[in-house]
């Protein structure tokens, strides 16, 4: 059976979509799932296989972001001596400075945004808790991955 949503969820799924393309479009020279990499790594998450259980992407995704943002000196690798076939990962002084400029264009996005509802504190919080659900809801399919 499928499941019929209520009209405030479809205006939830469809206002989440167009703020992520929006989010993209002020993420410069780097795309959604590059900016997504580089919080990851800056958030601590320094091997690839954390970042793409963090991300909820497939480890090719995560591989191809990496070499990518490797080859333009956006993060630094450093092979694991005790695991040859794991890196540590790490921003760059490049990265962090551009990691640091696109969130200071997504932070105008967003405070402008949420400036233009009756309550902007509370959707920042909503934000927030949907952002920690997201956390919870990676990790338990991470560790179902693992479990299989």
């Amino acid at each position: 059976m499928v499941r019929r949503s209520n009209e405030n969820e479809v205006q939830a799924v469809r206002a989440l979509a167009r703020l992520a393309r929006l989010l993209e479009r002020s993420s410069g020279d780097l795309n959604l799932a590059h900016y997504r990499v580089l919080s990851a790594v800056a958030e601590g998450h320094e091997r690839a296989a954390r970042v793409a259980d963090r991300l909820a992407l497939g480890k090719p995704t995560v591989s191809a972001a990496v070499e990518s943002l490797t080859k333009r000196g956006l993060l630094a690798r450093e092979d694991v001596a005790e695991d040859r076939r794991a890196a540590t990962l790490s921003l760059t002084p490049v990265g962090e400075k551009a990691l640091a400029a696109v969130e200071v264009e997504m932070l105008g996005w967003i405070d402008d945004l949420v400036g233009r509802t009756p309550d902007p504190e509370r959707v920042l919080e909503s934000l927030g808790q949907l952002g920690e659900a997201l956390d919870e809801l990676a990790a338990e399919r991470a560790a179902k991955r693992r479990a299989r």
